[in-house]
């Protein structure tokens, strides 16, 4: 009886090659690039979509103060947006620092696993 020996070179191709797309292309699609547009706040506000609370217990005048005390007292950057209120943490505070308290169009990417919006540019919104 003669016993056949399978080349196994060719599937361990295949599935190596089906691992790195299963890897590569979900990650693609977890980048959401375009305009976000909102209010520049600390992510605790963000989150209460108000700085009224924190207002009154960090003495703050306005919510440009508010969120500069947030974030100096350890706060991360955020974008909120009312309109779908999402909250979106920002990667690069010196870009968007000058904007605290602020409407603004944001251009960049949004990573999903991450859960940072990457800024490239910063405009006033209307």
């Amino acid at each position: 009886m003669a016993v056949k020996v399978l080349n196994t070179k060719k599937p361990m191709k295949h599935i190596s090659l089906c691992a790195i797309l299963l890897t590569i292309v979900p990650a693609s699609f977890a980048q959401k690039s375009g305009t976000f547009t909102g209010e520049i706040m600390d992510q605790q506000c963000a989150q209460m979509q108000s700085h009224d609370n924190m207002m009154k217990s960090e003495g703050a005048k306005d919510a440009k103060e508010c969120t500069l005390s947030c974030v100096k007292n350890g706060g991360k950057f955020a974008l909120f947006d009312p309109a779908t209120k999402k909250v979106y943490v920002i990667e690069d505070e010196k870009k968007i620092r000058q904007y605290a308290g602020q409407r603004v169009q944001i251009t960049g990417s949004y990573d999903d696993n991450s859960e940072v919006l990457h800024v490239k540019s910063v405009a006033p919104a209307h």
